[in-house]
């Protein structure tokens, strides 16, 4: 079976002619499933994802995880 891990996923996206990054964790079984959330909440802000370029995409540990809710679900 497999584990669920934190993912953090580091981009940036272009609004207004401003450039902005965004740092999302996210739980999920493999990379793919953690870009696919980490985009479903960038996007529902009106962003395209053509917008949106990814830098980073890398497994934390429970402790590197900043979100309180996502730390306490994992241990």
């Amino acid at each position: 079976m497999s584990e669920i891990k934190i993912y953090r996923i580091i981009g940036t996206y272009k609004k207004k002619h401003k450039k902005y990054l965004f740092r999302k964790e996210v739980r999920a079984l493999s990379e793919e499933n953690a870009l696919e959330k980490a985009l479903t909440k960038v996007t529902s802000i009106g962003i395209l994802r053509r917008q949106i370029n990814i830098q980073e995409i890398k497994v934390i540990s429970p402790e590197e995880c900043k979100d309180y809710l996502i730390r306490e679900l994992s241990e």
